[in-house]
């Protein structure tokens, strides 16, 4: 029998789809995020299965259980508290041991959030890149918004709303100023889209924001022929800089330009004077 990860409501419970409460009729085990969440949506739909505990703390120890009960026969649902389990939820590490294991797997289509997200920031829908939940650590995480300075493509990350200000600026910093979204509580009552600029989506939560975040935005624009190149930003930048313009003022300009970092044209400026 299989393991079968299964879509569940990301807000509103009749998101759910016929199938997978068909799938937790049957499965001998459910093994959930939280058994407490995942118990109050399965007595919603009159569904009593045994439930086991399967989150980002044990995902690890309970593999051989998981693999156990396999062998024996038992079909397993794997949920987690909302969307799709393995989507920056747990249910990744089981499945690929499941499927290492050679025991039949399956993944249903349904609810997720980044989807409904990318739709209604009014950004380009195709190609877009789901990024998740980017590096708690302040470093790491300007490191990986370096890297994606120059995506082409309209990027989809997932916010922590205690963490969505301080991590917007590293966004303006590295990113520059783009057109984006910030989708909260999808499929909620109280689901509501901010469209704006990066600054301006900023602004809007200064003071705070509650809910489920998704983040929307734009990728790195074609630039025209006016535009500075990668190539020769350093010889203007440099030539400014010499004529006394403030390092801040160049940066902010040529990375509107030219799509480089403001942080790393901050960071080259300031280097070469340290060298003198």
């Amino acid at each position: 029998m299989p393991l079968v990860l299964i879509p569940t409501p990301v807000g509103n419970l009749g998101d759910i789809t016929l199938r997978a409460l068909e799938e937790l009729k049957s499965a001998d085990l459910v093994a959930c995020e939280d058994t407490r969440r995942s118990g109050l949506l399965l007595a919603h739909y009159g569904i009593k299965r045994p439930l086991m505990s399967y989150q980002k703390f044990n995902e690890q120890s309970r593999v051989p259980e998981i693999l156990a009960r396999l062998a024996k026969g038992e079909k397993i649902a794997l949920v987690s508290d909302a969307g799709t389990p393995g989507m920056s939820d747990p249910g990744l590490i089981a499945l690929k041991a499941a499927m290492d294991a050679g025991y039949e797997t399956d993944v249903l289509p349904g609810a997720t959030a980044f989807v409904p997200a990318v739709l209604l920031s009014g950004l380009a829908p195709q190609p877009f890149s789901f990024m998740g939940f980017l590096s708690d650590g302040k470093g790491e995480r300007r490191r990986q918004l370096e890297n994606l300075a120059r995506h082409p493509f309209t990027m989809v990350f997932y916010l922590s709303p205690h963490k969505a200000a301080r991590q917007l600026e590293d966004f303006i910093d590295l990113l520059g100023d783009r057109s984006a979204a910030l989708v909260r509580e999808i499929s909620k009552v109280y689901q509501e889209t901010r469209r704006g600029t990066l600054t301006e989506i900023l602004k809007s939560v200064e003071d705070g924001v509650k809910g489920e975040l998704v983040l929307v935005v734009e990728g790195c624009a074609e630039r025209d022929e006016a535009a500075v190149s990668q190539e020769d930003w350093k010889d203007e930048a440099e030539r400014r800089r010499a004529a006394g313009e403030p390092v801040k003022k160049i940066a902010e300009d040529l990375s509107a330009r030219t799509a480089v970092a403001k942080n790393q044209i901050k960071t080259w400026l300031l280097s070469k004077e340290e060298r003198r």
